[in-house]
């Protein structure tokens, strides 16, 4: 009886701990904080950029973050990584919210579409959005044609109505990309018009007044205090934000993304592109050296990689290869000059244009040009020029040196006999019948055997 009575209270203990261990879990899952992701986007918007920001994303949606925040100020950036960036925040599973912070910091250009396609848009005190009107290749802004052309016009006034209609269709396309981003979140839908067609622009006491933006914070704490509560639809369901706990997470960029964001630079993808053709150029002229062919390659790679993500002209791309060609081709047959310099102003030009874009971010330096430019002239014009003469040279040492020599018959033979030549007694062959003492001329080395003919 009293190991039954004992028995009976272990398992009664059992029961109690396990029921209060549920009661604890059950509690702490409820207290548990929400956890937000902080990813700050700073200057302007390219590959590197796009790519961090969708990793972050990506990586919240697979912990099942409670919110991503975007904290923003860039100038604006490139139309794909912005496309990019706004794909991934309209299939996010976890909410987005776009903070342009901190003081001081704008949303410019394409900074306005991210920040209309957040589920919430907040902005700091002194702060801006606007200005996204589509830049043409000129810099200037896409104007609107307010009058017809006549019907008499002229060929220039048709290629200027080709111009402007094709201004038109990037300037309605980018209008119902960010009227259709206004209209998925409720936001102003005419404002979002104007800051495409006259680049228009709001601080953010303005953007709140004209439902822009959802809220103006100007920390971090206070977005999510006013966050708190908040309810957006994501996959056909409602969420309401639980922030009265959080935590913060601060997302880094990882190595990954430093490379990135190192060899898609402008400046830094042209100068691999040059080191990459300068390397193979010299392999090529001196066989064997190996490292400047291994070299050569690895940066062509990078180069050729990193161009393929920025907006090249390849017209400014031929004629950087085409200018390299002609300077190249000025070393091996010198033409005066001719060569030499169309081959400079192609690659200076080639150099000018390359970048299909007039965003300063995404430009290439006058004086990294300038420098490439000089570089490459005195390489081509000097330096290979110096060694396609020093390989045309004769040879001086060795037995390729005695080819075209003279030497005295020892001895009248009639296809073999022996000859002295440079001091030494040779056997040789002539086609011909060679008297003795007669002068002869080498004309080639067969191991010690030296072929010879009557000197003219």
């Amino acid at each position: 009886m009293a190991r039954a009575s004992l028995l009976r209270l272990l398992v009664i203990k059992i029961v109690l701990a396990v029921g209060m261990l549920s009661l604890l879990m059950l509690v702490s899952s409820r207290l548990q904080a929400a956890e937000a992701h902080l990813v700050r986007l700073n200057g302007a918007i390219g590959p590197a950029s796009s790519d961090f920001v969708m990793r972050a994303i990506d990586e919240a949606a697979l912990v099942q973050a409670d919110l991503v925040i975007i904290q923003l100020d860039t100038p604006g950036g490139l139309d794909v990584s912005m496309r990019d960036i706004i794909r991934h925040i309209l299939a996010s599973p976890v909410p987005v919210v776009t903070w342009v912070a901190p003081n001081g910091a704008r949303a410019a250009s394409a900074g306005t579409y991210i920040l209309y396609a957040s589920h919430f848009a907040a902005m700091a005190p002194a702060t801006n959005v606007g200005s996204s009107t589509p830049v043409s290749i000129g810099g200037n802004p896409f104007p609107l044609p307010t009058t017809p052309q006549p019907e008499d016009e002229s060929p220039e006034d048709s290629a200027a109505s080709a111009g402007n209609a094709m201004e038109r269709k990037v300037i309605n396309d980018a209008v119902a990309y960010i009227k259709g981003l206004a209209e998925l979140r409720g936001r102003n839908q005419e404002w979002a018009e104007l800051t495409v067609i006259e680049a228009a622009n709001l601080t953010a006491s303005e953007a709140l007044e004209n439902n822009v933006i959802d809220l103006v914070a100007a920390d971090l704490e206070s977005l999510l205090q006013q966050l708190n509560g908040r309810s957006t639809t994501i996959e056909g369901q409602q969420i309401t934000l639980d922030l009265s706990q959080y935590t913060v997470t601060t997302v880094e960029p990882d190595w990954r993304n430093e490379f990135l964001s190192m060899i898609t630079d402008p400046n830094v993808a042209y100068i691999l592109l040059m080191i990459g053709i300068y390397g193979l150029i010299l392999e090529f002229y001196n066989p064997g050296l190996g490292l400047p062919g291994i070299a050569g390659v690895i940066c062509l790679l990078l180069g050729a990689y990193a161009l393929q993500m920025l907006p090249i002209n390849y017209v400014g791309l031929a004629l950087i290869v085409v200018g390299i060609g002609l300077m190249v081709t000025e070393a091996m047959s010198p033409s005066f000059g001719v060569f030499g310099l169309g081959g400079v102003v192609a690659f200076v030009l080639g150099s000018v244009i390359l970048m299909d874009t007039e965003l300063e971010a995404f430009r290439i330096s006058i004086g990294i040009i300038a420098a490439f430019a000089v570089a490459s002239a005195g390489i081509f014009l000097f330096v290979l020029g110096m060694l396609v003469r020093a390989r045309q040279q004769k040879v001086v040492s060795g037995m390729e040196a005695m080819i075209g020599g003279p030497g005295i018959a020892l001895q009248a033979f009639d296809r073999s006999g022996h000859v002295r030549a440079f001091s030494e007694n040779w056997k040789a062959e002539s086609d011909e019948p060679i008297e003795e003492g007669e002068e002869v001329q080498i004309t080639g080395i067969n191991g010690l055997t030296l072929k010879v003919k009557k000197q003219e």
